[in-house]
């Protein structure tokens, strides 16, 4: 069992770890052995005392000490190894698959993430947070970092594929989202109808694909984001903008740090704010492709669905709407609305909202920093439709790329993004969070 000489106890270790590469890779493997050791000789998480837990979070608690340690002499050695010297861009769930046959030890394999998918969120290892450990330390650098964010911006492989039959169509569903060309305006759906647009892996992938698919189509001037309607018997017939995470599929254990959680934040959502990073007429002077963006919000905005409009260019809500981030009561942290937040709203009105769960009704003085326009009655659609008209304009595009920078500059979005990788990892694994999706999953919206 792990103890005071269990891995990664002593300074010995750590020196290693912190020396050149090559003796650190095996002082890394070695003290990962050693964890794993420890973890193979104890029964399933399910099935452990308390003292078999305890031991098992020494044993993992030693290694992480070891790979942070690691990672804070090699991080960038670690990604020019990874991307070919910054030749190749790979994706994080990429990088997260060939970082273990690089550097053994340093995160799980597939074959652990593979186990760690088959079972409910209680009852895992937690190895996924060896990834957020990862990837924080590679964001955290200027070099990795940088690439790295760059290269979420690239357009997905099935956006691409799908690109010339969009072009020719002007329409695609891709399941969990459906994307209409109107003019010179793409109408993103979500129509999770049974599940009031919680998000999940699979819609994540279908909303970075959809959001690619309206910055690769030069037939479309801006993009408009909004809510199907409903199956689910409280909302039944009427549209939902989002209900935020799906907090069932995190109890499951179907909720990815990787493919969920950093995805969302640098891949779709970051390509609604800073664009697409692709080749075009322009890229000598403006490198991403970059259009404005309208949210029609219906009846409420929670947890991811607020996030969501904080990147928006322009946010149309129907008078009876909500929005609100309900991450205290969730345990979790709400993506990157505590950076944006601030800048929204300012510090005190972000506190009640975060830490105290306000919601915030369209109607409110308050919602004014959030919402454009409040519209009654049966005015959404001609009030939308507005919207996108006004802001498909070449000058609203220039302007809306100078606010961008202003607002978010992208050394600040990134050390934002470095510490939430590894606390949001931190934050899926902790007791108070599992006890809460456990509760959660099995209750009906409020």
């Amino acid at each position: 069992m792990a103890g005071t000489h269990g891995p990664g106890h002593g300074s010995a270790a750590h020196e290693e770890v912190a020396g050149e590469l090559s003796t650190a890779r095996k002082a890394l493997l070695a003290g990962a052995a050693e964890a794993e050791d420890v973890l193979a000789a104890l029964p399933d998480p399910a099935d452990r005392t308390p003292e078999q837990r305890e031991a098992a979070a020494t044993a993992k608690s030693a290694a992480r000490g070891l790979r942070g340690r690691f990672l804070s002499v090699h991080a960038d050695a670690v990604y020019e190894e990874l991307t070919g010297g910054r030749s190749r861009r790979p994706r994080l769930a990429e990088l997260a698959g060939a970082a273990p046959l690089a550097f053994p030890g340093l995160v799980p394999t597939a074959e652990q993430m593979a186990e760690e998918r088959g079972r409910a969120q209680g009852l895992k290892e937690g190895r996924e947070i060896d990834q957020g450990l990862l990837f924080s330390r590679l964001l955290e650098s200027p070099l990795a970092g940088r690439h790295l964010m760059d290269s979420m911006l690239l357009p997905t492989p099935r956006a691409l594929g799908l690109l010339a039959e969009f072009r020719r169509s002007g329409a695609v569903d891709l399941g969990s989202v459906r994307v209409e060309r109107r003019g010179s305006a793409a109408y993103l759906t979500m129509c999770r109808e049974d599940s009031l647009n919680a998000e999940d892996d699979r819609q994540v992938d279908d909303m970075e694909t959809a959001v690619d698919l309206v910055l690769l189509d030069p037939a479309v001037g801006v993009g408009v984001l909004r809510g199907g309607e409903m199956t689910h018997p409280r909302y039944r017939g009427r549209r939902v903008f989002s209900a935020g995470i799906n907090l069932k599929a995190l109890h499951a254990g179907d909720i990815s740090l990787v493919d969920f959680l950093l995805r969302r934040e640098l891949g779709y959502i970051a390509k609604l704010s800073r664009g697409l990073l692709v080749d075009h007429d322009g890229a000598w002077h403006s490198p991403t492709v970059v259009k404005p963006w309208v949210a029609a919000v219906d009846t409420f905005a929670i947890g991811g669905g607020a996030q969501l409009l904080l990147v928006f260019d322009r946010v149309v809500a129907a008078s009876d709407a909500f929005l609100s981030l309900p991450a205290a009561q969730e345990g979790i942290i709400p993506g990157v609305a505590n950076f944006r937040l601030q800048q929204a709203a300012g510090a005190r009105l972000s506190r009640q909202i975060v830490l105290w769960g306000r919601r915030i009704w369209a109607t409110e003085p308050d919602a004014r920093l959030f919402v454009d326009e409040v519209v009654e009655g049966d005015g959404m659609d001609r009030a939308v439709d507005a919207a996108a008209e006004r802001l498909d304009s070449p000058a609203v595009v220039t302007n809306r790329r100078m606010l961008r920078l202003a607002e978010e500059p992208q050394d600040a979005f990134r050390a934002y993004m470095a510490q939430f990788a590894v606390q949001q990892a931190l934050r899926l694994y902790s007791e108070d969070v599992i006890r809460k999706v456990t509760r959660f999953s099995t209750a009906h919206l409020s």
